[in-house]
This record gives structure tokens, sequence and C-alpha cells, in this order.
């Protein structure tokens, strides 16, 4: 099993680039196609319409984030709130197993969550701004 541990770095980098993309992807068609319906949906929920923008940029821009692996987690903590808001007030009445259910954006927000607390992994940005300030501080 000791092999299995040296493969950790490509399962939290197959993990950020398959939230990562999923997340480009839903942020993209926020910013740059629906804005405007984005923040009347956001609107309807009882939410400040404002909050559309922080979730928009944190799908689009957290999801480029977690593709690169920089910042990794404070991206995913900010993925992790838009997909628990989505649940929570979008998604959750309609049941766990249901065409409009909430099954997908839950293991979504558990890939966000344990790249919280895993990290970025040693195949990131994030590996490489920590090696360098390890090397300078030697």
């Amino acid at each position: 099993m000791r092999y299995l541990d040296r493969l950790q770095p490509v399962a939290l980098l197959a993990l950020r680039l398959v939230l990562g993309a999923i997340m480009i992807d839903h942020g993209y068609r926020r910013l740059f196609g629906g804005l405007s319906h984005h923040l009347l949906g956001v609107s309807s929920l009882g939410l400040p319409g404002w909050l559309a923008y922080g979730f928009a940029a944190a799908e689009f821009f957290g999801g480029i984030a977690l593709v690169v692996g920089l910042l990794t987690r404070l991206a995913a903590l900010a993925i992790l709130i838009d997909l628990a808001v989505a649940i929570g007030k979008v998604y959750g009445k309609n049941g766990f197993p249901s065409a409009n259910g909430y099954q997908f954006l839950l293991a979504c927000a558990a890939m966000a969550f344990a790249l919280i607390f895993f990290g970025a992994g040693a195949i990131a940005l994030d590996a490489i701004a920590h090696s360098g300030s390890r090397s300078k501080k030697t």
C-alpha cells in the first residue's frame, strides 16, 4: 500500500482538475452569459443581489485557481460556501435522489472539503511557491 501513498499528489491533481473544470464552466456561464439572470435568481432566494457577483467569481476564478493549484485552500473554501448555499437555498428541497436534486452538488462540495484540508498537493503552484519560500529561509 505504500506504493499508493506515492500517488497521492496525482489524486489531488485529479480532484483539483475535475472540480476546477466543473466550476469554471458554471462560473463562465454566469459571468459571461447570464450575470443579470443570476443576480435576479440570487435575489429571489431572499439573499442580497450583490452575492451573485461573489458566487460567480468563486465559481469561475476559484475554478481557475484549483486547476493551476494556486491559493487552493482559499478557492476550495469559496467554492464550498457557494455549493452549500446552492444546496441549502435551491436544490435541497428537491431531495437527494432526483433529477434536480443535490447529489451532484454534494459530491462537488465533498471534493472542495477534501481540498481545504489536504491542500493542492505536490503538483501545483502552491507547492512551488511554498518550496520557494522555504528555500529563502535557509
